[in-house]
């Protein structure tokens, strides 16, 4: 089992909290457990990265590995992935026209066909207007955390220090 990083998880580490010029660490551990297995994201999350034109943007270029490709078990999770949304009464078509192509229905095809844990700063919602990915994971019985949760789980150890 893999903790599965939506998009919004790094860009908050990276824009709020764990900033590559204070925290590397963040960084640094990400590299530690993703060799270890326990922590990855996917192509999708990827391709909406890479086009920021940042520093977030070129961390994920440089660890294109991070980022997994799909094989036939998440191919064949995405069809029910997108079979639930589809048949939800729940949201609206846009919503789930939305929801098909963004990165959220992949992360939970990957988190569906691997028995993986999504995390995202997204909560349970009543929208119809967009499909939360916590709504959706509950629905199809994929795992959902929080980032505070991995962290807490993880128990990642970031030192203090200054850069000279």
């Amino acid at each position: 089992m893999a903790w599965l990083l939506d998009t919004n998880v790094l860009v908050n580490a990276k824009r709020d909290y764990y900033g590559f010029e204070f925290c590397p660490a963040f960084w640094e551990w990400l590299d530690l457990v993703w060799a270890e297995g326990k922590v990855a994201s996917i192509e999708a999350v990827y391709d909406e990265l890479v086009d920021y034109g940042d520093q977030l943007s070129d961390w994920a270029r440089d660890h294109r590995a991070f980022f997994l490709a799909p094989g036939a078990a998440e191919v064949a999770a995405m069809a029910r992935v997108n079979g639930w949304a589809a048949a939800s009464a729940d949201y609206t078509l846009s919503a789930k026209q939305e929801f098909a192509t963004a990165a959220d229905s992949a992360l939970l095809a990957y988190a569906l066909a691997g028995g993986h844990t999504v995390v995202t700063h997204e909560v349970p919602a009543q929208a119809k207007k967009r499909i939360p990915i916590p709504n959706a994971a509950a629905a199809l019985g994929v795992a959902c955390a929080s980032p505070w949760r991995m962290l807490r789980e993880e128990r990642p150890l970031f030192v203090l220090g200054q850069v000279s």
